[in-house]
């Protein structure tokens, strides 16, 4: 743990607010949060959360710095992205292996992870010469008329355990790009990535000689999490997490009359027919199910098989579970870490045991592995004989369903009969049922695959999902406008004062 702060540059974690540039503040009136390591429970170190006090000087960091950030042209705030990406390659080792310790996903994750926050600021950068407005033709003589983007001010971000780092690039990238600046709340089960990221920060403001623009405020739901979704000087608030809590996120939101982004639970699934090349189907259905112990909102969770060939593809997928190497997340060659905690293995273990009693056959796994460690278990499929209501819901697990179909019609009608709508895909050969997927009476998520799985996706497309997976976009495409405010201007210069729609009023 030293040796990776020490290559990160860091020499005290303990303060859990960051206000400006190097404004690291330890009220001592704070309570203690331990960081735990969940591949052995062991406390990695301990932070100082945030009161009320440090959050308004958090937030009194973020307003006035808007002042300032705001009039900085679009591409001189693109300069300081490509600084934060081009600090995020110098660091990428020791802050990719410090996720892996306190999160538990595995070593080439971990380093993803930030190899994405990377690709981000990348884009975010190009994006910086491309805020692009449209240009209108007025119907009345001698008038222009056209739109442009404006920022927006100070945002909320808001993140969630299982992409400690890379959810808040997607949003404070983009959004410093656009000229806001913000307050990031991380779980408070990983404070430790988010304080390493926010001392990459600070070195890249000081370098350029900015402040205010990225903000840190680690706390409570309760004392920090409701104060910063309540507070009107935040425009905009970017919410990760679960449904449950981003129903309230929503409903507190939308009472000031304010903005959210909100990406909540997926569902996700997967069809695949009689003619899909069951070996490619097989390694992406793994990763997808399996990859960051099931702890992904793209993890795939149903398998929809055609009834054919799903004996065969069971067989395979359970094999393909048995190679799976499970241990310190650490180590190379190991595909499997940790939960993030106790509660996580005991909500598993109670999902698996209401689908065997709902008429499940646990074809491989579902059992714990205390030998490993408190945290491991075993990923595990289950037949299922229909889609029942557990099926329905998000197991936040390494738990994959299995079920089956006769007609194309009625595995996207199987598919699509869950509230959840994030990441989908399909395995199949057919261009006419590829493209049915596709189309309007296919898939209902936010994102759709044909042979590829429903978890990875690149930052290049919006990212983010329909129903109550919250309708938010964040990353790529034109997911920016979400950060701005879009002003409309007329501009007379004829000397006449004509009135739309032919409307006289002469006086």
């Amino acid at each position: 743990m030293l040796e990776i702060l020490r290559k990160l540059g860091i020499e005290a974690i303990n303060a859990g607010v960051c206000a400006g540039v190097d404004g690291w503040m330890r009220d001592d009136d704070g309570v203690p949060l331990p960081s735990i390591n969940p591949a052995n429970n062991e406390t990695i170190a301990t932070v100082i959360q945030a009161t009320a006090g440090d959050y308004e000087r958090a937030m009194n960091a973020a307003q006035a710095g808007f002042e300032r950030w705001r009039v900085m042209p679009a591409p001189k705030r693109g300069d300081v992205i490509r600084d934060l990406g081009n600090a995020l390659r110098e660091y990428k080792e020791p802050l990719g292996e410090l996720v892996t310790l306190e999160n538990g996903k595995i070593r080439s994750e971990g380093l993803g992870e930030v190899q994405e926050m990377i690709d981000i600021c990348d884009f975010a950068v190009g994006l910086s010469r491309q805020l692009y407005g449209l240009t209108m033709h007025s119907e009345r003589p001698g008038h222009r008329m056209y739109e442009q983007w404006h920022p927006l001010g100070p945002i909320g971000i808001i993140t969630a355990f299982n992409f400690p780092v890379a959810v808040w690039s997607w949003n404070a990238a983009i959004a410093a790009v656009c000229g806001d600046t913000m307050i990031w709340k991380p779980s408070p089960t990983t404070p430790l990535t988010a304080i390493a990221v926010q001392h990459i920060c600070n070195r890249v403001m000081a370098k350029h000689g900015v402040d205010g623009v990225f903000n840190l405020v680690i706390g409570d739901n309760d004392e920090i999490g409701e104060r910063l979704i309540g507070d009107e000087r935040l425009p905009l608030i970017s919410f990760t997490g679960s449904i449950r809590v981003g129903r309230q996120v929503a409903q507190a939101v939308a009472a000031r009359l304010g903005r959210c982004i909100l990406e909540l639970g997926g569902n996700n699934g997967i069809i695949v027919s009689a003619d899909a090349d069951l070996e490619l189907a097989t390694r992406a259905i793994v990763f997808g199910a399996v990859g960051t112990a099931g702890q992904r909102c793209t993890t795939t969770r149903r398998l929809i098989v055609e009834r054919s060939i799903v004996d065969e593809l069971s067989e395979r997928l359970a094999r393909a579970y048995k190679s799976v190497t499970i241990g310190n997340p650490m180590r190379d060659g190991v595909l499997l870490g940790p939960m993030i905690n106790g509660q996580a293995v005991d909500n598993m273990m109670s999902a698996i045991e209401t689908a065997v009693a709902d008429g499940g056959k646990v074809l491989t796994g579902g059992g714990k592995l205390p030998d490993i460690g408190d945290n491991f278990v075993e990923p595990t499929i289950i037949r299922m004989p229909a889609q029942t209501p557990l099926v329905c819901e998000e197991t936040f697990a390494p738990v994959l369903y299995i079920m089956a179909y006769d007609t194309l019609d009625e595995a996207i009608a199987l598919h699509n009969a869950v509230p959840q709508g994030l990441s989908s895909a399909m395995f199949t050969r057919d261009l006419l049922a590829a493209e049915r997927f596709l189309s309007q009476a296919g898939s209902d998520c936010g994102i759709a695959n044909i042979n590829i799985g429903t978890s990875g996706a690149e930052i290049g497309g919006a990212f983010g999902g329909e129903k109550e997976t919250g309708g938010g976009r964040e990353s790529g495409s034109d997911a920016w406008k979400a950060y701005m405010r879009r002003q409309t201007n007329t501009i007379n210069y004829s000397g006449e004062l004509p009135l739309a729609q032919g409307v006289k009023f002469e006086v």
